[in-house]
């Protein structure tokens, strides 16, 4: 593998999807970003027209959107991020233009949570010549479908995710008790609606939070819709207690907070799962819990010891850093993978 690839990276311009297109930079690699979603007019009708219906209906229109872009250049690496919009005919046309064919998914595509929504990835699956997956179930499950090489992956956190410099202004707006950002999801709602009725006191970031049915228990600690960049890395940084909580659709097992929460100084109070196990040492380096009772139970424990707080959160960030789990090492392992074919 040369030192510097030409990488074509088609990916979400925001998000942790433009975080890993940066690192693929820092790592030295010359890389053009592209969104496909950005070739499409309506691009909020064109998400939900993938969620429900998949996106081959578009399919024939990104190819000739993406062709011109691609025409008479060439690249050792084309890198689909996600690649819901991307099919066979999609890879058949960078295939021509690319070497090699990574795509490294962050989602569960092989699970039932979105719908139609991975229908083309699925029918990709063969075509790529690296399969990134980040849940041991899905290895098994790539393969089945044809993959000529799956490696499996932890989700990573972004080397410049670190902890910032906090104002005055910020305590004011960002400190938090027990903390959780994040969209809703059904399972989400019960399970905060006990840790309020608990007594605990919660602060709630993120969208769709108003479609719940629990909405007007919740209300209250609702603190608006999903934040980003420095706010969401300071309010993590300035919460007594940041939750974890992982998408049962998702079949999660460790999510992007579980190295997020550690790096940025937070204490991570997260679902004992054997990946957070494997990741932490509980009660040490993070703090886990089974049920909606034992996370109540462990919530009040913490609140009332702030010394045992710092220490975690400090064992924890040491710990992260040891695991080293970030976002330029995660792509160096991929793209050696795909050249040892």
């Amino acid at each position: 593998m040369k030192d510097k690839l030409n990488i074509l990276f088609l990916g979400a311009d925001g998000g942790n999807a433009l975080k890993r297109g940066h690192a693929l930079r820092r790592l030295g690699h010359n890389v053009t970003l592209l969104d496909p979603s950005s070739l499409f007019p309506f691009r909020n009708f064109v998400g939900r027209l993938i969620y429900y219906a998949g996106a081959s209906l578009i399919e024939s229109y990104l190819i000739k959107k993406i062709t011109p872009i691609i025409n008479k250049r060439s690249f050792d690496v084309t890198f689909v991020d996600n690649g819901e919009f991307v099919g066979r005919n999609v890879l058949s046309v960078l295939s021509k233009s690319s070497d090699i064919l990574i795509n490294y998914n962050n989602d569960d595509p092989f699970g039932t949570r979105d719908k139609k929504k991975w229908r083309l990835y699925l029918e990709a699956v063969p075509y790529y010549d690296l399969l990134a997956v980040v849940r041991a179930v899905n290895v098994a499950e790539a393969y089945a479908l044809g993959a000529r090489k799956v490696l499996q992956v932890f989700m990573a956190v972004d080397e410049l995710d670190g902890p910032r410099v906090i104002t005055p202004q910020d305590r004011l707006r960002l400190s938090h008790d027990v903390l959780f950002i994040g969209t809703w999801m059904p399972e989400r709602g019960p399970f905060l609606q006990r840790l309020m009725q608990a007594g605990v006191p919660l602060a709630i970031y993120g969208n769709s939070w108003h479609k719940a049915p629990e909405w007007r228990a919740l209300q209250p600690a609702w603190r608006g819709p999903a934040i980003y960049g420095d706010d969401y890395l300071k309010a993590i940084q300035l919460a007594k207690i940041s939750l974890g909580l992982l998408s049962k659709g998702n079949r999660d097992l460790h999510t992007t907070r579980t190295f997020e929460i550690p790096y940025c100084g937070g204490l991570l109070c997260a679902e004992r799962t054997s990946e957070h196990l494997q990741l932490y040492r509980e009660d040490v380096e993070a703090v886990y819990w089974s049920d909606v009772n034992e996370c109540i139970e462990k919530c009040q424990k913490l609140l009332s010891d702030e010394k045992m707080r710092a220490g975690i959160a400090e064992k924890g960030r040491i710990r992260c850093l040891r695991n080293g789990i970030f976002n330029e090492p995660n792509l160096a392992k991929m793209l050696e993978a795909a050249y040892s074919l």
